[in-house]
């Protein structure tokens, strides 16, 4: 098996726009959480979100490609802009290498579809006593269809996958993870195991997602996931971990990663952020809801990612949580690790940055893969903010409140979603 190393990291977050700015706010417990901006949610019963104000991916993305943007939706425009940054910190000449030796993973989720499009065509089919009547709507063979022709394209899950390989002329492996909250860390994982086997030299792997639109919060919201404590402030809403903690913050955004075989990236002296050494997927089998509150499912994808690392358990420093701020999601993840470290679980430092950013779903896993990376390279690890009121339940380490520096040199991040998913990642320092 050949090693795996992480040489370009590229992320687009509510607190910050490429690895930089991302990094220092996450160090500096710096929120992107606020009220939504990007519709009119004063009648709404939801009103805060970790939004990405302003985005636009085409200085980050080559020239010949930019006229594409037009037909991506929110979430590939989010994902090929972290692939343009990542390419860029990585010093890769895409140019010179092999196309069929370069690969795309990328993990996503449900990808919503605009409502403002849809509404005034889905309403010429209302009838009078409000049913809908599916022969009324608009005959595209007859040039009435009131749709962009390729609408439809903004609404593929695969569609930042396809266009990050277009932009990059990846030819190689190419797949597309939807699999909830573990999307971004499957699909790290994945294009981890392409290179150590050998079916790929370069991969740009990561998670890109975005849920913030009317329909979408009040799915969540019916299902009593987000928080709903209007009387703090927006940036004190998401609280991993503390006893106050009501539901997490909403979010979207983007994370890619530039992983490459060790040998050829150390020859062209490129920068190395860490070294994926292995990685694990459980499924718990318990509800389709509900997180197995005994974490037997979380504990064995931790394990199954340590083993194939060959790290033993009490080498592990930290490990970047999922930490979602549900009292079922934070209690579980202390529970499974709890049974993977046993005595030393409470000698393990762990931090949920989803404090500062909020819940991003199908990216979480991707972008918190890169803030691993990050802490491993730099030697510093992010805090959970707003941890005032420790859960007696959740009575780990998780540096509250303020960055930390230390050496460590094995550490791990841990993703868990609806359906019963489950994923860890094991990273080392370089």
């Amino acid at each position: 098996m050949r090693r795996v190393v992480i040489t370009g990291v590229g992320v687009v977050a509510p607190n910050g726009v490429g690895k930089d700015a991302f990094w220092r706010a996450c160090v500096d417990g710096h929120s992107g959480i606020g009220p939504i901006r990007s519709f009119d949610a004063s009648n709404h019963p939801i009103r805060i979100a970790g939004e990405v104000h302003e985005f636009d991916p085409q200085p980050f993305i080559p020239d010949k490609f930019r006229k594409s943007v037009k037909v991506m939706g929110r979430a590939a425009k989010f994902g090929i802009g972290a692939a343009g940054l990542a390419v860029a910190d990585s010093g890769i000449e895409i140019g010179r290498e092999n196309p069929e030796r370069l690969g795309v993973v990328m993990g996503t989720g449900l990808v919503p579809m605009d409502l403002g499009e849809l509404a005034p065509i889905l309403a010429r089919a209302v009838q009078e006593d409000g049913q809908f009547d599916e022969t009324k709507l608009p005959d595209p063979a007859h040039g009435d269809a009131q749709l962009f022709p390729l609408w439809l394209l903004k609404y593929l899950p695969n569609m930042a996958a396809a266009h990050i390989s277009m932009a990059f002329n990846c030819q190689g492996p190419n797949n597309t993870v939807v699999t909830a909250c573990v999307a971004g860390t499957q699909a790290v994982g994945e294009a981890f195991r392409l290179i150590s086997r050998g079916d790929a030299d370069v991969m740009l792997c990561g998670g890109a997602d975005s849920r913030i639109d009317p329909l979408m919060l009040l799915a969540y919201t019916a299902l009593g996931t987000l928080s709903r404590s209007e009387n703090r402030p927006a940036e004190e809403r998401s609280r991993p971990f503390d006893r106050l903690r009501d539901g997490f913050v909403i979010s979207e955004g983007a994370a890619v990663l530039v992983l490459e075989e060790y040998e050829r990236a150390k020859a062209r002296n490129a920068p190395i952020y860490a070294e994926v050494l292995g990685w694990g997927s459980t499924f718990d089998a318990y509800s389709v809801t509900k997180p197995d509150p005994d974490g037997r499912g979380g504990a064995r994808a931790i394990v199954s990612a340590l083993t194939e690392a060959e790290v033993d358990y009490r080498d592990v420093g930290y490990i970047n949580a999922h930490g979602t701020s549900t009292k079922l999601n934070d209690a579980m993840e202390t529970a499974a690790v709890k049974r993977v470290f046993g005595e030393t679980a409470k000698e393990v430092q762990l931090s949920s940055i989803k404090s500062m950013i909020g819940h991003s779903i199908g990216a979480s896993g991707a972008i918190e893969a890169a803030a691993l990376a990050l802490s491993l390279h730099t030697q510093v690890y992010p805090p959970t903010i707003n941890l005032k009121n420790p859960d007696p339940v959740c009575d780990l380490d998780y540096i509250p409140n303020t960055a930390r520096e230390g050496k460590v040199k094995f550490g791990l991040s841990t993703s868990f979603g609806f359906g019963g998913q489950n994923g860890a990642l094991v990273m080392a320092a370089v």
